[in-house]
């Protein structure tokens, strides 16, 4: 995932810093913990971890913590956010892809819509191989924003916001567009504006990405055989999806 964006580690959580974390883990995370893991939960794996704000407040909470991503510049960053803050986390150096930790974890979980970087069917059937590998047997595996909407038009609007901390602003724009309806791919552009101190930089990320429909994605869990597909959820809240949103959850249990 290593991109002129994803690099910027300091600007990256700066522009995603909008989540209440500690909201998002106790409302969320531990919520449907309760009601639907099958095992206690003490040891945790964020995927894709970026900055792991959520993994740094898994730690401050006790539970052992562990954080995967491919970029070495954000691992470092994540490590160094945890010493400032006096916690401690494991990272690890992989792709999300194909991967093997040396431990199993209770729970796990990929935030920000990170699973469509993995690219084809083909690629999340070898990432649910590794999770399988990683997840203790009545472990959960919490998917936030498969990018799945495809029908509603507001899903190709540009969406812009800012965020600003220690003499830092960065205005981000995120915009998917149609590309080949075949592969089922999106055109992909984040853009993130940074006045810093007065200093202004722009970085730009430009990739395509693979849309996992609903019943695709539920079709491609079931061929797999090691998850129970326990449905969409809220966002913000352990109750099932009403109806579709673009803001979910998608709720997976490790068989066994």
């Amino acid at each position: 995932m290593a991109s002129a964006v994803y690099e910027q580690a300091r600007y990256y959580e700066i522009a995603f810093s909008f989540v209440d974390v500690p909201e998002q883990i106790g409302g969320v995370f531990e919520a449907l913990i309760s009601r639907h893991s099958r095992i206690p939960v003490h040891s945790v794996l964020d995927v894709c971890c970026g900055p792991a704000r959520q993994l740094r407040e898994l730690a401050r909470r006790g539970y052992g913590a562990t954080g995967l991503d491919v970029s070495p510049a954000m691992l470092e960053y994540a490590q160094a956010q945890a010493r400032r803050e006096q916690v401690t986390v494991e990272t690890v150096e992989a792709d999300m892809r194909d991967f093997r930790l040396s431990h199993s974890v209770d729970f796990a979980y990929i935030l920000m819509g990170s699973i469509v970087y993995l690219g084809s069917n083909e690629a999340l059937l070898s990432h649910l191989s590794s999770m399988a590998s990683t997840l203790n047997p009545g472990g959960l595996y919490l998917i936030e924003n498969v990018v799945a909407d495809w029908t509603d038009p507001r899903t190709y609007e540009p969406e812009s916001w800012e965020m600003a901390a220690e003499g830092v602003t960065v205005t981000t724009t995120y915009q998917i567009r149609p590309a080949d309806p075949l592969r089922q791919t999106v055109h992909q552009t984040l853009d993130l504006r940074v006045n810093d101190g007065g200093v202004e930089r722009q970085f730009t990320e430009h990739c395509e990405l693979k849309l996992f429909f609903p019943e695709e994605l539920r079709s491609i869990v079931e061929l797999h055989g090691a998850f129970e597909f326990l449905g969409y959820f809220e966002r913000y809240g352990p109750q099932p999806l009403a109806r579709f949103s673009r803001d979910h959850n998608v709720l997976l249990r490790r068989r066994g």
